[in-house]
Parts: C-alpha cells; sequence; structure tokens
C-alpha cells in the first residue's frame, strides 16, 4: 500500500508520494504506567515513536479534573506541552521534495499562545490566538523543503505567555492531539488552464476521521505554501475544506475564506503583455451554516470584479467571470472575502464563502 507508513531504527520509511500519521502520530499508543507521573512523562524517549524535552503531558480528551474539559476531537489521547517543552521525531525524506505537516493543535488558556513548528533551518510560529472553530478543533497545515534524507521534525511550545487569568490549575500549554505528513508531487499545468492547481486538489493531508477543515497559514509564516501553486497573501490563514465534511462544488476540496480581507490567496501566471484573458471561478458555501450576505473580490492586472453571494448555508454556489487585459508577463490574480462571517447560532465559529475551480484562458477573437 503506497500509503502505508512504517517504522525501522525509529526512523519513517515513506513510499512515494508520502501521505499519512506519523508513527504514534495520533498519540493513542501511551507511555507506560511507570513513565507517567499523574499526567506527567517521564523519560525523554517514553512517548512512543517521539523524543520529548521538557514538561509534557499525556491527557486524555473530556472532563477534567476541577471542571475543566479538554477537546481532542480525532481521537481519545493528545499530549500537552508545557513552556519551552517539545516533542520531535526523526522522519526519513526524499532531498528537494516539498512535504507538508497536518497537526491537530488547540491553545488551551492564553490568547497570545504559540506553537513552533521546525525541521532544520526552517521553522515558523504559528499562533493560536484565534479559535476558528467553536469545539477547539482546529487543524493547521506547515511546509518544508527537504534538504536532507532524514529531518529532525519538532514541536515546541516557546512559552511566550504566561496569562494570569488562567488561574493556578491551567497552565498555558498547547494541545495535540494529531500529527500527519504528505509528500507534494510537482505540479502540472491542466491543458486549457493557465492556472495551476486551481481546483485546489493538491494540498495537505486530510484526516479522515474529523476535520473542520485545514487552516493554511499566511505567506509571512510559512515561506512554501502548503497549497501548491498559490500564496496565502495575508495576515490570517484560510481554510482548506474537502468534501467529506463540507460542501465543496466540484472535485474533492476547496478553499474557505474565513478571515474576510485579513486572509487572502493568489497566485501569480503566465502571461502576454496586451493580450485578453478570461477568468473564471467558483463561489459557494460550505454547508456547514455560515450565512449572510457574502462578497468574494478578485483583482487580476487592472481589473476588479466583485461577486456578491446570498448563503442560507446550505451548500448552494454559483460561477463567476471576466476578461482582463495582461500588462507584463506575469499577472497576479488574487481572491479575498469582503466581510466577516460565522455561523448561524454559533458565533464563535468563523467562516466565509468558498472558492473553487480557478481558470483563466486567452479570449478567442
Amino acid at each position: 500500500m503506497r500509503k502505508l507508513l512504517c517504522l525501522i531504527n525509529n526512523f519513517i520509511l515513506c513510499p512515494s508520494p508520502c501521505s499519512g500519521l506519523l508513527p504514534n502520530g495520533n498519540f493513542e499508543e501511551s507511555p507506560a504506567k511507570s513513565n507517567l507521573k499523574k499526567t506527567v512523562i517521564k523519560g525523554k524517549y517514553s512517548l512512543p515513536k517521539w523524543e520529548i524535552n521538557g514538561l509534557v503531558e499525556y491527557i486524555s480528551g473530556g472532563p477534567q479534573p476541577r471542571g475543566f474539559f479538554y477537546a481532542v476531537p480525532r481521537g481519545v489521547h493528545a499530549v500537552k506541552l508545557g513552556n519551552e517543552a517539545s516533542i520531535s521525531q526523526n522522519v526519513k525524506v526524499n532531498p528537494g521534495s516539498i512535504y507538508s505537516i497536518t497537526f491537530g493543535a488547540t491553545r488551551t488558556c492564553a490568547q497570545d499562545e504559540v506553537l513552533r513548528v521546525s525541521v532544520p533551518g526552517h521553522s515558523a510560529d504559528l499562533s493560536l490566538q484565534t479559535l476558528f472553530s467553536s469545539n477547539g478543533g482546529d487543524t493547521y497545515a506547515w511546509a518544508f523543503k527537504a534538504t536532507s534524507r532524514v529531518v529532525k521534525l519538532t514541536f515546541h511550545n516557546p512559552g511566550i505567555q504566561e496569562d494570569p487569568t488562567c488561574g493556578p490549575f491551567i497552565p498555558n500549554r498547547p494541545l495535540l492531539d494529531a500529527i500527519a505528513i504528505k509528500e507534494m508531487l510537482p505540479l502540472r499545468y491542466t491543458k486549457g488552464n493557465l492556472v495551476k492547481n486551481g481546483g485546489f486538489e493538491i494540498g495537505p493531508h486530510v484526516f479522515k476521521n474529523f476535520s473542520t477543515g485545514i487552516l493554511l497559514p499566511p505567506k509571512l509564516l510559512d515561506l512554501i505554501s502548503p497549497l501548491p501553486g498559490w500564496i496565502i497573501e495575508s495576515i490570517k490563514p484560510v481554510k482548506y475544506i474537502d468534501k467529506k465534511h463540507f460542501f465543496v462544488p466540484s472535485g474533492l476540496v476547496a478553499i474557505e475564506l474565513v478571515a474576510g480581507r485579513e486572509s487572502a490567496i493568489a497566485q501569480i501566471i503566465r502571461t502576454v503583455p496586451s493580450k485578453l484573458y478570461n477568468l473564471t471561478f467558483t463561489i459557494g458555501d460550505a454547508k456547514n451554516a455560515c450565512h449572510g450576505s457574502m462578497m468574494v473580490q478578485v483583482f487580476a492586472a487592472k481589473e476588479t470584479l466583485k461577486v456578491r453571494f446570498v448563503s442560507g448555508g446550505k451548500g448552494e454556489f454559483k460561477t463567476a467571470s471576466f476578461k482582463f487585459k495582461a500588462i507584463s508577463a506575469r499577472t497576479r490574480i488574487t481572491f479575498f472575502s469582503a466581510s466577516y462571517h460565522t455561523r448561524l447560532h454559533d458565533y464563535g465559529h468563523i467562516c466565509g464563502p468558498v472558492l473553487d475551480n480557478v481558470r483563466v484562458f486567452p479570449t478567442v477573437h
């Protein structure tokens, strides 16, 4: 099976293309009871398949002592990273290939909680400040380019903030409950379309048992996009959604613009100056109770188009198109949502219009 991951001598051996959970990536293989002091893991190699440093806790989802609750939506167990604590795993990869890491992460209290994800020579500090899902089941993707045959993947809590309002019993510790990897194959143009990956079908690994969508970080945090061909050109992420858990206009996946003008997606395409092109795309809703009057704004060369869509949150869509004249050999096309939206009767769940099926092709005179 091409998607099977196996472990030999503490290294992942992954057929190409690689996609799936890391060994014990859902933390369901627990430490020995002798290596646990209540919830704290004792010993650097006591968490199976992982190396730990600092205070790392092994917890079960659900109600906690003193009336607290931890959401572990993708399984039963998770790990909680104390300040300056980390977990890491050695992964065998193909040098020169791009890999995306998909992981479920939740802040437990502090507003400015940050999770640092890194491989040697490349890292990003991902803010967990904004909760995009009211149930705490946010999922993120992060990408890197392999420069050696083995990389050490690390998740680290840099301990930026201690929030006194959390009280003495809820330390500010991010929660990790599932981690997967996927090798991103080189992109190719589709006949009749100048946009690469215009249907967003090539993207990060999607968890099958639970999904609130995958947050793709802005370029400022991740220079290598986990959505090949596209640039997350904003200060907030966009969301990668799949057909199993959402309504998708076509294919298996689409993009949800969840943060209004703070989340934009763009691609630079090859064009011929002074030549006319058609840009077509589909917008809709994800059938996730996201409601209201939506508007997607698109820019191409000197042209701008605003497309309105009234969502009842029931899984509907419309197709829009317009023409633009190229002014250079490279043309940037950019999409963003002009307003902010939440789910009906659930104002803690941020959502927005769905974008799919982006195409650019020369006009025929």
